[in-house]
Formats: structure tokens, C-alpha cells, sequence
């Protein structure tokens, strides 16, 4: 079944940051990654992608990893599509 990953919005973790997950991870254009940080921004939570399961976990662990390696407490959701 398909998962959508989702970013919550935080205090912490640098927009710039966000982007660079969004291009580098979930393979957006840097137009696309900038359109959805701001969505994370402003509306509290964006959607990354939708996936298989197998694949959104990978990433929701790829991106949770980046993230806490580079000290960010960005928060991510996986839910049923």
C-alpha cells in the first residue's frame, strides 16, 4: 500500500536544510523543495512523497538520520496514502 512521508514544521531546522533533504532524499527540483518548505512552514506540515511502504521507510530513516546527525529535531510522519 502507498505511505505518504510528511515533515512537520519546527523552530530549529533551517529551511535550507529542508530543501537540501527534499532534493538530495526525496529527488524534487530545488523549485519543487522551496514550494514545499514553504508549506511546511507556513501550514505546519508538507508532504515529501508518496511511497511503497519499503521505500518510505527507508527514507523517513534517511532523512531522520541526516537530520539528528546535523543536530535538528525535525519531525517526520508516515501515513497511509
Amino acid at each position: 500500500f502507498p505511505v505518504t512521508i510528511g515533515f512537520l514544521n519546527d523552530d530549529h531546522t533551517p529551511m535550507e536544510f529542508v530543501i537540501s533533504l527534499l532534493i538530495e532524499i526525496y529527488k524534487h527540483s530545488l523549485e519543487n523543495a522551496k514550494c514545499i518548505t514553504l508549506q511546511i512552514h507556513e501550514q505546519g506540515s508538507g508532504i515529501a512523497g508518496t511511497y511503497s511502504f519499503d521505500i518510505a521507510e527507508i527514507k523517513t530513516y534517511e532523512t531522520t538520520n541526516l537530520a539528528k546527525a546535523n543536530g535538528f529535531p525535525l519531525q517526520i510522519k508516515m501515513e497511509e496514502a
